[in-house]
This record gives structure tokens, sequence and C-alpha cells, in this order.
């Protein structure tokens, strides 16, 4: 009685080692699995088989078809795994070689994003200062992400409507997306000793959503300590910045004294413009274009600074807000939409890098 099922099932594992691709194995499934497959014929003809050989009969072929739908399975997984394998060999590409002046007839040339070309200025401008480079994880733990930064438990940026948290690990604390890059510059007073001077873009979380603002948005810090630094210092380094970075040699900025927790003082840097028509450095307006200040003594001292030795100045600005301002492009979400005519429009290109002098 199992004869046939011993033969059908050796007939179809030999046709599934036999074929070579995708199309060969769903003949084999068709012809075995299908609605006039040799197995479902065998299924349908249970009601011809006498009554008390049709159980046994029933397990068996059931048994059969899992078998096989088993096999069948193995083998595409096993065809597709060689077909990857082969498009991976066919498609390889040298990044040795060097860019393409031009690109293939046909096809578009690609193009910088705007974001990711102000960062490239404006690491470009402050590298020129003598500022370094410094990186951190997205996701921070409490401390570094307010504690460190004398932000009380109170503050409203510690609530849930205003920032995206993380489920609590094993010690019962909630990790949390970064809401600035200020803890980048914990980890660095942690880790190196003064004078320290960086530069901190990145990406940053809060609980925000409309034309000017985003979930996920771009920040860049600074950082400076040392001794005998003073708000002399940090005034000059931000006009000169935001002069070079604007293109306007005689850009109007104004500073205003502000309330931040991890700096005291603390001042709101406004630049001239004119409000109707939008304009940069013309008109007799003002514009709030980033926060600073002197870094607080309790920070410098969580972070095993001597505040009566060592002093420094922070400040922090969003990257998308200075490339609106600076393009003219007056609604935030196209940033993320990946509109390729967007990009095309606002996007640099690719064999243009950044230098200082664009922007002085």
């Amino acid at each position: 009685m199992t004869d046939d099922l011993a033969t059908l099932q050796a007939e179809t594992e030999a046709a599934l080692a036999a074929a070579a691709d995708l199309r060969a194995l769903d003949a084999v499934r068709v012809g075995t699995l299908g609605k006039s497959g040799a197995l479902t014929a065998l299924l349908k003809g249970l009601g011809a088989v006498p009554a008390e050989q049709r159980k046994e009969r029933g397990a068996a072929v059931n048994r059969l078809k899992a078998t096989l739908e088993a096999a069948i399975e193995a083998r595409r997984v096993a065809l597709d795994a060689a077909a990857l394998e082969a498009r991976l060999a066919a498609e390889r590409l040298d990044v040795t070689l060097p860019p393409r002046p031009f690109p293939p007839a046909g096809a578009e040339q690609g193009a910088i994003h705007p974001i990711a070309r102000t960062i490239e200025e404006i690491v470009a401008i402050f590298g020129a200062m003598g500022f370094a480079l410094a990186e951190g994880p997205d996701i921070e733990g409490d401390w570094y992400n307010f504690g460190a930064l004398n932000i009380p438990d109170h503050h409203p940026a510690r609530q849930d409507h205003d920032t995206f948290y993380v489920p609590a690990g094993p010690d019962g604390r909630r990790p949390v997306l970064r809401t600035h890059t200020s803890p980048v510059q914990i980890r660095t007073m942690l880790g190196q000793e003064p004078p320290i001077r960086v530069i901190v873009p990145g990406r940053t979380w809060r609980a925000d959503h409309d034309a000017t603002h985003s979930p996920m948005f771009h920040q860049v810090e600074g950082l400076v300590i040392d001794r005998g630094i003073s708000l002399g210092h940090l005034k000059g380094c931000l006009v000169d910045f935001l002069r070079a970075f604007f293109g306007i040699s005689d850009l109007p900025v104004r500073f205003r004294a502000s309330y931040f927790p991890f700096t005291e003082p603390s001042m709101e840097v406004d630049i001239g413009w004119n409000r109707k028509t939008g304009e940069l450095g013309k008109g007799g307006d003002w514009l709030e274009i980033l926060g600073s200040g002197m870094v607080h003594p309790r920070v410098l001292a969580n972070c095993g600074i001597d505040p009566r030795e060592f002093q420094g100045f922070a400040f922090g600005m969003g990257i998308e807000r200075i490339t609106m301002l600076k393009h003219g492009i007056p609604d935030l979400r196209p940033f993320y939409e990946s509109d390729v005519r967007w990009l095309r429009h606002y996007g640099t290109s690719p064999l243009s890098p950044a230098t200082l002098a664009e922007g002085v």
C-alpha cells in the first residue's frame, strides 16, 4: 500500500535536486502539490480506500505531504542563496576606483543632501578655528542626557510628552533618545583632560512635528574648556562662525541674556534680518539663531574638572534651521521626504567639497 508513496517521494526528491532555478522548482511543486499534482491525486483518492485501511493510508499520505513541503522549502532557500551569491558576484564594485567626473550616459548625477552639506561647512569653519570633531551614541542614559548637565528632575524636557524614552533596562532606568548632543560634551570632559575644543554634530529627538519641527532633527554643539576663557572668546567665536557660514562679512549679531540649566551666564544669539523679505543682514529686525553661555561650574564639577581652575563656553544650534535660513527653504518636512526633485534643486555636487573659503 505504501510502495507508491515511497516511489513518489524518491521521484520528487530527484526532481528537486535537478531543479536548477526557482522556475524549475515551482514546476516540481505544482506537479506534486498543485491541484492536479501527484500527491493531491492521492489525497483525493482516499475515499476509494477500504474503510479499515483509510486511516492508516491517510496518515501516511499526510506525512509524505509534510516531508515534501519541507524538502521543497529547503530547496527554495538553497536556490535563493545561490541566486544572491551569483548576483553579488556579478554586481561587485571596486570601491578603490576613483569617482567618475561625469555620470554614465542616461544616468542622473547624484547630489549631497543639504543637511550633510551644512554639516560639512560647519566642520570646515570650526576646524579652521582648531575644533576637533566629537561623536557619541544616539541612545543615552538619564545622567548623561540630563543629570550631569544640571537639568533638574522637574524640568519639562524630562516629561514623556517631550522626550522619547526606551524601555527600562535591568537596572530599572529608562534610556532616552538624546534630546541634544550635549551628552557628547559630558563624555568628552570625562574622557579628556583640558584644554578641550570640540564640535559635536549629530541626530537628536524630541516629540514635536510641524512645518518647522521634526521628531528627529540634527543639532550641532560646541565646547571649549581651558584656563582664562571668557564671554569675549565665546562672542568672537560665534560672530566669526555666523558671518563665515552665511557669507555676510558685516552680518549684525546680538547677544541677549537668557537661561539654560547647564550654562551660567547664558545668552541667546540673534542675527539681523528683514522680517518682511526674509533677507539676512538687512533691515532692523532680529532673528534668534542659537543658544550659548559659559559652562556652569556644577557641570564642570560633575565631570571631574575643577571650576576654580578651568572655565569654558558652550553653544548649540539646529542644523536644519540654519540650512533653511541660508538657502531660503520655507518648510522643514521635505528634508526627509526623499523627493528627488527637491534633492536635485537643493543638493550639492559630490565633487565640490566644503571649504572654509566658501564662507568667507
